[in-house]
């Protein structure tokens, strides 16, 4: 049989061809990544309105300071924020979001912070800062100001702490301070004017402002930054960009003042207490043996840098409501089951 006039069997045929095909190794081919942002889509500043529900400009009686706030919420107790030093209310955004579903948020831009604006910006004094928040206390609620939370981080958290400890804030029902301790602050300050001259000091745009917070550590969450940082810069239409808000290296005379007696001052409040820290931050024999004693509840936040509320918001929006609840903290005080509040007295019908 002459094997030439037979036809090829496909199987061969199609072997041939594949033959003849290049081989592709399996390492050739990557699979499609998804377009990445560009740097300045991906730090572009976000609106403070997705976290608040409002702002609102306080102007205290008979001078010229007016004091910015961000608002959210609208039942349960008022969690007061105050933010540390260089940054701004919105340090609490994407915490806030998640603490005004059982409580209402106030964040205040302090004195020479943020869109705050006051005769004098450069007095960063203990007294002077009280009395600022004292005063806003004042205009929004008068004489009946509901029970108040003050959450005070850094700087915020020493104000926060003299505050309680004068006792004339007859509706403080809890106080939270945020990585602040006297012994650890008052040993760094001796380093703050280098910490402060070493930042970056001039930012062609908001956007490399974010990005420069981020990469240098400062902030760990993006989304935190992209709303916190735009409020803490400002415009120099001499130099042509952007420069901090806050003109902190110029307040030194006033440093010392914040943390000295802070462990005493914070032990004596007369309220509960909660502190958060960053890391396994030395305690000082005060606050050491208050915390034996149970004076007040400390819990260690991990991973997380100085601004734990930013770092972590979720984290820190949970341990605020869990302090509150834990507390019986309700909108009028601490709440005693089984015990109801009196009912305003009703007119006589006529």
């Amino acid at each position: 049989m002459d094997s030439s006039n037979l036809g090829s069997v496909p199987e061969d045929e199609q072997h041939r061809q594949d033959s003849n095909k290049p081989v592709v190794s399996a390492f050739a081919s990557r699979p499609d990544r998804p377009p990445t942002k560009s740097s300045s889509e991906k730090y572009s500043p976000l609106d403070w309105a997705s976290y608040f529900d409002r702002e609102e400009d306080v102007c205290i009686p008979d001078s010229n300071d007016v004091f910015h706030l961000y608002m959210a919420g609208t039942e349960g107790p008022v969690v007061f924020c105050l933010h540390g030093g260089g940054y701004s209310g919105l340090s609490f955004a994407l915490s806030a979001s998640k603490i005004k579903e059982k409580a209402r948020v106030v964040a205040m831009d302090l004195r020479g912070h943020g869109k705050s604006t006051s005769e004098n910006d450069l007095d960063l004094s203990i007294e002077t800062m009280c009395n600022d928040v004292f005063a806003v206390l004042k205009a929004l609620y008068g004489d009946s100001p509901p029970a108040i939370v003050l959450v005070g981080h850094s700087m915020g958290g020493s104000v926060a702490v003299h505050i309680a400890a004068k006792k004339t804030l007859r509706s403080l029902a809890g106080l939270v301070v945020v990585d602040v301790v006297e012994g650890t602050a008052m040993a760094s300050l001796v380093h703050m004017q280098k910490i402060l001259s070493g930042r970056m000091q001039h930012f062609s745009s908001i956007e490399k402002a974010i990005e420069w917070s981020v990469r240098g550590g400062s902030l760990r969450n993006i989304d935190s930054a992209r709303v916190s940082i735009p409020t803490t810069l400002k415009y120099d239409d001499s130099k042509k960009c952007y420069v901090y808000r806050s003109r902190l290296e110029e307040t030194e005379k006033y440093w010392r003042s914040w943390y000295e007696g802070l462990s005493e001052k914070f032990l004596s409040s007369p309220v509960p207490k909660l502190l958060l820290l960053a890391g396994t931050d030395r305690l000082d024999r005060a606050l050491t043996i208050g915390q034996m004693q149970g004076k007040f509840q400390m819990v260690v936040v991990r991973h997380t840098g100085h601004a734990i509320q930013e770092d972590v918001p979720d984290e820190f929006a949970s341990l605020i409501l869990n302090f509150i609840s834990r507390n019986r903290i309700g909108p009028h005080g601490v709440e005693i089951p089984g015990l109801a509040r009196p009912r305003p007295a009703q007119e006589p019908k006529s």
